[in-house]
């Protein structure tokens, strides 16, 4: 009795790992939704062979179901094949349904590209029915005047569906715009013009085409806000005069080291001949002493040089009467 009790526990564990096998491989809740909201599936071929294809068969049939009941004929094949690429089945099939009652003409083979592209298709379907506005961070400029203005701009996009592969995001749609609101006050005549007519940077921002090669149409370009900042041109001048003053300073002081480095050459050079006439004059008693040994000078000769250098000092003093009197009145 034992072992006939045990092999009937045996039996009824089998019978009902069998059964959930069975009802895992063979999703019989499944097919019978599928079939009562007209999406028409067979039970072995597609949701058992989704079970051994390694596909949840629940996201294929939800997938299809969305569809049928928005009026779109999707296939099951293409949903698996979607997913074995690493899409989400879900986005693409809403994106779909969205953009059909939005008459985007909107593809199943495009819908899956972008997804695969690694977009939000259903993001890209929402922004081309509802435009979305970017805003741009602070923009600096200056106009021909010198003045700086600071402006933001709200730029309203919408998505291009036939450019979403391949075509540029929102980083460059902000970088070409900045770059238009540069130049536009750059070529301004005044600050005060781009002040009082603030619409004309968007018109000539707008005008150049700047959406090309992206994923979005610039549908308007409005600027915000507008504030003038510093006086670059006087900053510059003034930092120019600056630099200027300094070369100025560094040449004049380069030219007085210039005539001192001269001047010292020259009192050398003074110095040099004052110590060989120094030199000169001790070599003279030496030179009156060797004629007066060799008889070449007298003594009358001798005194009467004595008498000249005493008549040559007399006139020099009596050409100078001036410092005379000078000498006199300081005494």
């Amino acid at each position: 009795m034992e072992a006939l009790a045990g092999l009937s526990l045996i039996i009824v564990i089998a019978i009902v790992v069998f059964l959930l096998v069975l009802f895992y491989y063979v999703p019989i809740g499944l097919f019978i939704t599928a079939y009562f909201s007209g999406v028409k599936l067979k039970i072995f071929k597609d949701l058992v062979g989704m079970r051994l294809r390694k596909i949840p068969p629940h996201i294929i049939v939800r997938s299809l179901i969305t569809a049928t009941k928005a009026g779109l004929k999707l296939e099951s094949g293409k949903l698996e094949a979607h997913y074995l690429a690493g899409g989400n089945v879900d986005k693409v099939v809403m994106a779909l349904v969205s953009a059909d009652k939005a008459n985007l003409g909107l593809s199943f083979e495009r819908a899956t590209a972008i997804d695969l592209a690694g977009r939000d298709v259903l993001e890209a379907v929402k922004m081309s029915v509802i435009p979305k506005v970017i805003e741009t961070p602070l923009v600096a400029a200056m106009a021909k005047d010198g003045i700086q203005l600071k402006a933001i701009a709200r730029i309203t996009v919408r998505a291009n569906i036939e450019r979403l592969v391949g075509g540029a995001g929102e980083a460059t749609i902000l970088a070409r715009v900045g770059e238009g609101i540069v130049s536009t006050i750059g070529s301004s005549e005044t600050h005060k013009l781009v002040l009082e007519n603030p619409d004309s940077i968007s018109k000539v921002v707008l005008s150049k085409g700047l959406d090309a090669g992206t994923a979005f149409e610039i549908l308007s370009i409005d600027i915000a806000d507008v504030d003038v900042g510093e006086n670059i041109g006087a900053k510059l001048q003034a930092d120019q005069a600056q630099a200027d003053l300094q070369i100025a300073r560094a040449r004049a002081e380069e030219r007085r080291a210039a005539a001192v480095a001269l001047e010292q050459e020259m009192i050398a050079e003074v110095a040099k001949q004052r110590a060989r006439v120094v030199e000169a004059e001790a070599e003279v008693p030496k030179a009156m002493a060797e004629a007066f040994r060799n008889g070449n000078l007298g003594i009358m000769d001798y005194y009467n040089m004595k008498n000249i250098q005493a008549d040559t000092s007399m006139r020099d003093a009596f050409s100078k009467p001036d410092e005379n009197k000078d000498k006199s009145h300081n005494g």
